[in-house]
């Protein structure tokens, strides 16, 4: 079991139930790298401000708001800690309301409801009574330090929470065409509705699979089996920094610049001429006791003549 994203409790009437939010959905679409067609090099982007054209370090990005007519509106941290507090670790229930009057279109992602250690009546009190009642738990809740309306329902006997959007981000239908639709004739409703009761049936999510994602991985499969693999070459040194490590550090230097204190030199690396140099004395040792061999054997060959 993955690790909880939210810890907080249900709070109804008196009723309190610690409980573990867990996300209760996963996304299996398929993500495509951008590569370089010749050889299959990763393409990065670089963070560059739209003004001077500088590459910009991630310690010099703040937020920004854009307003209607263009203008840009800087929010510091101190500014996001003015606004209210969004960090409640409380499911708070509004009221219960009937299942149908919640628009499924208003319904966002889903998370299972885990008890806490010793919360387990608690939790089976909230379930029972939300199954017995035939209702759904509208709840208030903050989630990633954003306030959002939610609602609570069961699902194979487990308590799920479904965040909401809200109404206003709805968009409304003002199509022009829908004004010329018109209503069917009688004969066309009929023979529609014969149509419908030949398709008719239950619903089985078994039946359905996602064919679009299996041909995907049979066709990487398929060039893995014939040899279609790109091994890139690894990117040439052009000065830039590429290791995220190198990053953070080069990010802690410039704040601490900024703030006036000592920044931590590295030592360069060492040098490879080490190598070459040390096989180039060995020659020139090797030439002057050639040399001084001969000098040996002309001095040898006087004394032999004389």
């Amino acid at each position: 079991m993955p690790r909880a994203m939210w810890k907080g409790a249900v709070s109804f009437g008196l009723v309190n139930v610690p409980v573990k939010l867990y996300s209760a959905t996963e996304d299996h679409d398929i993500s495509f790298r951008q590569v370089h067609r010749e050889d299959g090099g990763r393409i990065h982007y670089k963070r560059v401000c739209a003004i001077d054209g500088e590459e910009v370090s991630y310690d010099d990005i703040a937020k920004g708001y854009e307003t209607e007519d263009g203008e840009m509106v800087v929010i510091t941290d101190d500014d996001l800690k003015n606004l209210p507090n969004q960090s409640s670790k409380e499911i708070a229930v509004e009221k219960f309301v009937p299942s149908e009057q919640v628009d499924p279109m208003l319904l966002d992602r889903s998370y299972y409801l885990e008890p806490e250690k010793g919360a387990a009546k608690a939790y089976a009190l909230l379930r029972d009574a939300l199954e017995a009642a035939d209702r759904m738990a509208l709840v208030s809740v903050a989630i990633r330090s954003r306030k959002n309306m939610a609602v609570l329902r069961v699902r194979d006997n487990i308590v799920v929470l479904q965040t909401m959007i809200w109404p206003d981000e709805v968009r409304s239908a003002d199509f022009a065409n829908l004004g010329d639709v018109g209503s069917a004739t009688e004969r066309e409703l009929s023979m529609a509705t014969m149509l419908i009761d030949s398709l008719s049936g239950d619903y089985d999510p078994d039946e359905f699979q996602d064919d679009y994602s299996e041909a995907v991985h049979d066709m990487v499969e398929a060039k893995l089996s014939g040899g279609e693999v790109t091994h890139a070459p690894e990117p040439q040194d052009t000065g830039e920094v590429v290791d995220l490590l190198e990053a953070l550090q080069r990010s802690v230097d410039r704040a601490k610049a900024s703030r006036g204190e000592p920044v931590e030199k590295k030592s360069a690396p060492a040098k490879k001429t080490a190598a070459k140099t040390t096989p180039a004395k060995k020659t020139t040792a090797t030439k002057k006791t050639a040399a001084k061999k001969t000098t040996t054997t002309k001095t040898a060959a006087k004394k032999k003549a004389s």
